[in-house]
């Protein structure tokens, strides 16, 4: 149930509703905007008379939402999330912001020299791999904590925020002081113990989409994170599991305008594993930007040929410098600006 109160309610009727969805059952998830507060009331009960609520001071309209996606609707927050960092930066706002940087930490010589690069062309985060969930036991699987320090030293260096993929539980507390976004890959979109404890944190989280995910499971993934008291997440589309086998994922860019209608949470796209390939990456860029992209996800690497993984859908520096250019021409073209 979402109830939305009047733009003159006082603080004191607010609390009011609250108590009283609260001594129904529910559990009240508080939404302040810019005009009125949306409260969400979550919870199993079924047999509730809205009228109970309507009539209480202060409240303007009362709806019962057949969605299964309380929180992460955009009935809950009608003008959209977004997700503000302690530099400045917005995600989810007028400015889309770039996040680049190899998949993984290889060494502290690899790291610096493609932050300095992607930093220099006007990216805002640094992604890297810390661990690594590889297909092969065989494969590398990251530099674990070795990775993280340098990660932040890097984002320090040069100015950038830091993203770096959660694997486990154990892993949470470890990252925190390394890193300024949870990244949750496509394999534990449903991992609802992992998300559960990333509710409790107070971190921004980005939340990919599984490789055969419907937006609703998508959704009612992102649930399980607001459910736990942490509102700041960011969806992305990396790419589905289709019969089609010339590129590693199908870019799935009709996500993002759908989701966008569908929930209020800043929408994300990553080209690099949409594609898997490093010459689609850049007019994939370009389309999810045009398509309503608040950020994107670009794996960039120096030597790609040389990559410890997914080398082959990693751009040159040179490409990326090129496709920061192109972007900045399109942004504008839908009413947006690369921060």
């Amino acid at each position: 149930m979402i109830v939305a109160m009047q733009e003159s309610a006082s603080e004191e009727q607010i609390q009011q509703v609250i108590a009283r969805l609260v001594e129904m059952g529910f559990e009240v998830h508080r939404s302040t905007g810019a005009r009125q507060t949306v409260l969400g009331a979550v919870g199993a009960r079924a047999d509730f008379d809205v009228r109970d609520i309507e009539v209480l001071s202060g409240v303007g309209e009362v709806h019962r939402i057949s969605a299964p996606y309380k929180l992460s609707g955009r009935s809950f927050k009608p003008d959209g999330t977004v997700i503000k960092f302690p530099n400045g930066l917005r995600v989810g706002g007028n400015e889309i912001v770039i996040m680049a940087g190899p998949c993984s930490v290889e060494s502290r010589e690899q790291l610096f020299t493609v932050a300095e690069q992607v930093a220099t062309a006007g990216a805002r985060v640094l992604r890297g791999g810390a661990f690594k969930p590889r297909s092969s036991p065989y494969s590398f699987q990251g530099m674990g904590q070795q990775g993280l320090e340098i990660l932040r030293e890097a984002g320090d260096k040069f100015k950038l925020l830091v993203i770096s993929e959660v694997m486990e539980i154990s892993q949470i507390q470890l990252m925190m002081p390394y890193i300024d976004i949870f990244q949750v890959g496509a394999r534990n979109m449903q991992n609802f113990n992992l998300l559960r404890e990333l509710g409790k944190v107070r971190k921004p989280v980005l939340l990919k989409r599984g490789i055969a995910a419907t937006f609703e499971e998508l959704l009612l993934s992102a649930e399980y994170i607001m459910a736990g008291g942490n509102y700041e997440v960011i969806l992305c589309e990396r790419g589905i599991r289709t019969f089609e086998t010339y590129t590693r994922n199908t870019m799935d860019i009709s996500a993002i305008p759908i989701i966008k209608k569908l929930s209020h949470l800043p929408m994300t796209a990553d080209p690099s594993h949409g594609t898997g390939r490093r010459d689609k990456v850049p007019p994939m860029g370009r389309a999810a930007v045009a398509a309503g992209a608040d950020a994107l996800l670009i794996e960039v690497h120096h030597c790609p040929d040389k990559a410890l993984s997914d080398g082959a859908q990693s751009l040159y520096p040179e490409q990326f410098t090129r496709l920061m250019q192109e972007l900045r021409m399109i942004a504008p073209a839908v009413g947006r600006s690369i921060a």
